[in-house]
């Protein structure tokens, strides 16, 4: 198991891996359709863009929480 105060990267990475893989297939068939090589194209947009999400959501998480903060009430 990973010591839990690497949770912070550990959420990182799944959130980026997850986000990656939908967001990078939604917008890879939106612009060239259910074609053949479809896979292919979605795989490689899938690593790049897993690439810039995972060090993005590592620094922008604390902004995050911190605005989560602001707007919401606490108890």
């Amino acid at each position: 198991m990973i010591p839990k105060k690497y949770s912070g990267y550990v959420f990182a990475f799944f959130m980026a891996l997850l986000m990656s893989c939908i967001m990078s297939f939604v917008i890879s068939s939106f612009n060239v359709g259910f074609i053949d090589g479809i896979l292919t194209i979605w795989l490689k947009a899938w690593a790049f863009a897993f690439v810039v999400a995972f060090p993005t959501i590592t620094v922008v998480a604390p902004l995050v929480r911190r605005l989560v903060g602001l707007v919401c009430q606490r108890d």
